[in-house]
């Protein structure tokens, strides 16, 4: 029953009440219908269903944007007429830059790059082109870096550190403190020369000059190192320690360069070395000679220094030198000093990722701080690396940082020194009528002060480390034999070769003669003998005696 039928018919000119079915015809589609004698209206039975959520939500973020849309215009607006204005600050600044002799170098460069714009189209802005090739091109480089960081590589085979068991020989010293200790060449009692030789930063007693024959380690492999038999030629007893906290030697409580020293005499003692000795310093183990010179200058006979390190900071260095000796370093290890210097404590943490982590490889980084093309060349040869590793690893044999941290503070700091202590000069009478009336009564006797002994340097030239810390030392003690090497690096010189070594031993030592020949000596002048045992004696009483003040 449609509602046509049972509602009552409206009499002429009133309208009747609208009702569903005006909208649909007999076959259920939808028709034109009159609502009070208006326009006919067109629905259909969906327009009456409610609006569900989506449509809200696609309306409420359609109207978000539009409104973000105008917020960004408006922002943009103030932009330009707050910094774009002449009397802006971000104007005036860039006024100043382009006045200055950085902005006008970058304009000539702009003018000279100018017909660049030539290949860009027409209606595209310069400045605009261009901002957007650069932003292009460094997201296609940092996705090509990512590209290649992602890539499957083979895994390398990283080798292990591996701590030998210790077998090293050690002596106590009057502190309580054990030091280690190698001996090389001819006997303490038969050598005419002995040498002693501190080694360098991530070194160890097995290295000592850096070209030590490991016969017994490495018979095998044949490493030419320095032979025996040369040390027997010239008559050599060689002796090497590890610095107190490296290798098998104990740390020391409150270490400086004057206990180190000490360390060094007292060593030289307790072994039998009772003649003065040459002193041998190499790379930063030439700190250590430097201070064996200063403080135990009548038990040295002389000291060569190869590729000597002197305090980056000292006082008396002169800017220019300072300048060339921290452009020669590197970026990495010019932090490094940086840090010992004013913030040691972080050095732990860098030395904890490369030598003490464990592994070679990050080893090897270490070590490319300082090398040079020839350099890089030599430790490629794989008998350099067993022997270099193997060195590597008595010196962390510990697994402990500080050591190291304070060998790299020691070069940093104040050494309680200067160079200009060692150089060789009369001695100055002090003023005053006391002084003056021991010049008048006393017959005038000159006396000298500093390093009375030879020094040679020897220094190649192919490398990382500044040279003109060479300069340096030659300028403030003129009286030192510099051999410079135009064609030898850090390691080249003194590595595996005889030739070098021989040259070396020559220059120090004049033509060799052997060994002393005891036998011959005391049958021809036994109160000799006996006058050198009671000066062995009382030269013993006095070091102990030193010691214990």
């Amino acid at each position: 029953m449609s509602y046509s039928d049972s509602e009552p018919v409206f009499s002429a000119g009133r309208p009747r009440p609208w009702q569903p079915d005006d909208l649909l015809n007999g076959d259920g589609t939808a028709r034109a219908a009159s609502y009070g004698g208006g326009v006919p209206v067109y629905s259909s039975v969906n327009a009456m269903k409610p609006e569900g959520v989506r449509e809200h939500l696609r309306e409420f973020a359609a109207a978000v944007a539009e409104m973000a849309v105008e917020c960004g215009k408006g922002c943009r607006d103030i932009v330009r007429q707050s910094l774009g204005n002449r009397d802006s600050f971000v104007v005036r600044s860039f006024e100043k830059v382009k006045k200055s002799y950085f902005g006008k170098r970058v304009t000539k460069l702009r003018g000279k790059l100018s017909f660049v714009n030539e290949y860009l189209p027409e209606d595209k802005e310069p400045v605009h082109a261009w901002s957007v090739i650069l932003v292009v091109a460094v997201l296609a480089f940092a996705a090509l870096i990512l590209n290649m960081e992602t890539t499957p590589t083979t895994p390398e085979v990283v080798k292990k550190v591996y701590i030998h068991p210790a077998s090293a020989a050690r002596v106590m010293l009057p502190d309580g403190r054990y030091i280690a200790y190698k001996e090389q060449g001819v006997p303490a009692d038969r050598a005419r020369f002995s040498i002693i030789s501190p080694h360098s930063f991530l070194s160890s007693r097995l290295a000592g000059m850096h070209f030590l024959d490991f016969v017994s380690c490495f018979s095998k492999l044949g490493i030419p190192g320095l032979k025996a038999s040369l040390l027997e030629e010239f008559g050599i007893h060689l002796l090497t320690y590890d610095l107190p906290g490296f290798g098998e030697s104990d740390p020391h409580p409150d270490r400086n360069l004057e206990t180190s020293a000490m360390d060094m005499l007292l060593l030289a003692d307790a072994v039998g070395v009772n003649d003065k000795f040459w002193v041998v310093g190499y790379s930063s183990g030439s700190m250590h000679a430097w201070a064996a010179l200063r403080y135990i200058p009548d038990r040295l006979a002389g000291a060569a220094m190869l590729a000597p390190i002197v305090n980056p900071y000292d006082s008396i260095m002169t800017t220019e030198e300072r300048r060339r000796t921290w452009k020669r370093w590197t970026g990495r290890r010019q932090l490094l000093y940086f840090l010992a210097r004013r913030f040691p404590r972080f050095l732990s943490y860098f030395y904890h990722r490369s030598f003490l982590s464990g592994k070679h490889g990050q080893i090897d980084k270490w070590l490319s701080l300082s090398l040079g093309k020839r350099d890089k060349a030599l430790i490629e040869d794989p008998i350099y690396e067993e022997f270099w590793q193997r060195d590597v690893e008595e010196s962390i044999r510990q697994g402990s940082a500080k050591p190291f941290v304070e060998e790299a503070v020691l070069q940093v700091s104040n050494w309680g020194f200067s160079l200009a202590d060692l150089k060789l000069q009369k001695k100055q009478r002090g003023k005053g009528m006391l002084n003056w009336l021991k010049s008048v009564l006393s017959p005038a006797q000159e006396e000298y002060i500093g390093f009375l002994g030879p020094i040679h340097i020897w220094q190649g030239w192919m490398i990382r480390w500044p040279q003109s810390m060479t300069d340096f030392v030659h300028r403030i003690l003129p009286g030192a034999a510099v051999h410079k090497l135009p064609y030898e690096g850090h390691f080249t010189y003194i590595y595996f070769c005889d030739e070098c070594h021989r040259q070396i031993f020559t220059t120090l030592f004049g033509t060799p003669q052997g060994p002393i020949n005891i036998t011959t000596e005391v049958d021809q002048s036994p109160l000799q003998v006996n006058t050198e045992e009671q000066e062995e004696i009382t030269l013993g009483d006095s070091v102990l005696a030193r010691a214990e003040t």
